[in-house]
């Protein structure tokens, strides 16, 4: 195997063993075959859409392939050779009579397009043949953007995928996906026409993270500031990890009445400013918080565990109550079918619970562009006045590997006249500072899960709207981190927008070649973090 598309992978340079994330050279070849796979379903998707021929269950499994790739998402072997992989090449094959009958090719070139398997050889053999190394570019700097647009375009998948759950589509965003998993098999395409395909992802991914607003907040209301318990309740227990709020809503509607009440982790904690959701009375509060953390924290969680996306690492001893849903899914974990949380709420009941409430204070959370824009006005005030200095956006993932706490003291070291905004789960290295205020505005807004990074976008277009400027000339820094995926897509949305002197950290994808990252340095200004110190003085002067 050879997997470096996170941030924690070995050495700096790639794993090439077994995955610094858990993930094992079986489930790492599988993972590649299956995108070899839905690159081929890809080609012919796209060939179709030039004879007017689409197909939204080859649009939605694209997605989920895609998404099923993304790290820490599917780890369990079996579902990738009994279901997805052949699925892959099911809906290929019926594609391809959709198209031929429409006047489009009857015969395709790519192998990824006509690839079947082996029936008498184990899938995780023949995989072996498929990394995504094999049959991109052997110009190094085309291959690396190559990989960024495709590991971007895991991410835009994933965000894809919790849309189409609460019904917010648009057939442009899969249009893409199939043009560009499909341009890998385009010799012609040089450095220049890749640049552009990843500026092109990143645009996809603003779409994308527009149509999960809309579904978020159409369906259970803009959120609003909220405070969030830290500390449990005495009783039964069931926590929720993840992103997927549908999975949330229907638990909390499953468990009314039970006795059990139901806390967040990770990513979750932003739900509870949602008013469709925190009117559940036994919604109560948050566990858990940076992943350097989560090992322990799962084990000694007294109640059974919902995972509803990649927010796992190295799963152990504690499987046996811990359930998955949707495309999630590792070895020894049960999964969740048919939306039926009958044996999450057994598990929880069987299992003790906390034994005593307890006050461990609390966060704020909510601040949506809807909550921030609704005081643009204080805001504004505030910097024409002075009393707002500038603004920090400390926002992205988190991760196990050591160097995030420079996340934690650079929070702890922004001057007491600006203001912090975060999003993500990186924010668990600081959530729970206390910063207090700049007349009557918090200074650490939480914004909500990653996906909101569409809602700051939107809180600094508003902004440098009523400053008269762009964005790039306001008061605003972005001081982020990065772990998998769905950080790239976000990366290459910023770029996209023009966005300009990101610090990124805590260190530098290995998939970027030294001329790659040179041309990110002299066109975006991208630069990677040092110390708090030093990075603090040089944006603040």
């Amino acid at each position: 195997m050879f997997c470096y598309q996170c941030e924690q992978t070995a050495k700096g340079v790639g794993c090439d063993k077994y995955g610094v994330c858990g993930k094992g050279p079986d489930v790492a070849a599988l993972q590649d075959l299956l995108t070899y796979a839905v690159r081929g379903l890809a080609v012919v998707a796209h060939a179709g859409r030039a004879v007017g021929v689409t197909d939204r269950e080859v649009n939605r499994f694209t997605a989920e392939g895609l998404f099923s790739t993304l790290t820490n998402v599917n780890f369990d072997p079996a579902r990738f050779e009994s279901v997805l992989i052949p699925r892959a090449v099911e809906l290929r094959e019926r594609l391809k009579a959709a198209v031929a009958a429409a006047g489009g090719p009857a015969r395709f070139d790519e192998p990824a397009a006509n690839w079947t398997p082996d029936r008498l050889t184990p899938l995780a053999a023949q995989a072996e043949a498929f990394d995504i190394h094999r049959d991109h570019s052997a110009d190094p700097n085309v291959k690396s953007v190559q990989h960024i647009v495709l590991f971007g375009l895991r991410g835009i998948a994933a965000y894809a995928d919790h849309a189409a759950i609460l019904g917010q589509e648009d057939d442009a965003v899969y249009a893409f996906m199939h043009k560009a998993l499909a341009a890998v098999y385009d010799t012609s395409l040089d450095l220049g026409a890749w640049v552009g395909l990843a500026l092109e992802a990143g645009a996809t991914n603003l779409r994308t993270m527009e149509l999960l607003d809309a579904a978020n907040t159409g369906t259970y209301g803009h959120p609003v500031p909220t405070p969030v318990p830290l500390g449990p309740k005495a009783g039964k227990a069931i926590l929720v990890s993840g992103h997927d709020l549908k999975d949330l809503r229907d638990l909390l509607e499953q468990t009314q009445g039970k006795g059990i009440t139901i806390y967040t982790h990770g990513e979750m904690l932003p739900t509870h400013g949602y008013p469709e959701l925190k009117k559940y009375p036994h919604f109560h509060g948050h566990y858990g918080t940076a992943w350097q953390n989560q090992q322990k924290e799962f084990a000694a969680f007294p109640g059974a565990i919902l995972m509803t996306t990649n927010c796992i690492q190295k799963p152990t001893t504690y499987m046996d109550h811990i359930f998955t849903t949707g495309l999630v899914g590792w070895p020894g974990a049960a999964h969740v079918k048919n939306g039926d949380f009958g044996p999450v709420i057994d598990k929880a009941l069987a299992m003790p619970g906390f034994a005593a409430d307890a006050d461990k204070g609390s966060v704020l959370t909510g601040f949506g562009r809807n909550a921030v824009l609704g005081v643009a006005d204080k805001v504004i005030d505030g910097v024409r006045s002075g009393a707002i200095r500038h603004f920090f956006l400390v926002a992205g993932c988190d991760g196990a590997k050591p160097g995030r706490n420079y996340y934690t003291e650079f929070v702890e070291k922004v001057p007491a006249d600006c203001v912090v905004l975060t999003l993500a789960c990186g924010k668990f290295r600081f959530f729970d500072k206390q910063l207090g205020d700049i007349g009557g505005i918090p200074r650490l807004l939480d914004i909500g899960q990653c996906n909101d990074a569409y809602s700051a976008i939107q809180i600094a277009t508003a902004l440098a709207g009523a400053f008269g400027c762009g964005v790039n000339d306001l008061p605003l820094s972005m001081v982020l981190s990065w772990y998998e995926q769905k950080a790239v897509a976000i990366l290459l949305t910023l770029l996209h927008l023009g966005v300009k002197n990101i610090r990124l950290g805590p260190s530098l994808p290995a998939f970027i070649t030294p001329a790659v990252l040179d041309f990110l340095v002299q066109n975006y200004g991208i630069r990677p973090i040092t110390t708090p110190d030093e990075d603090l003085a040089a944006i603040l002067g």
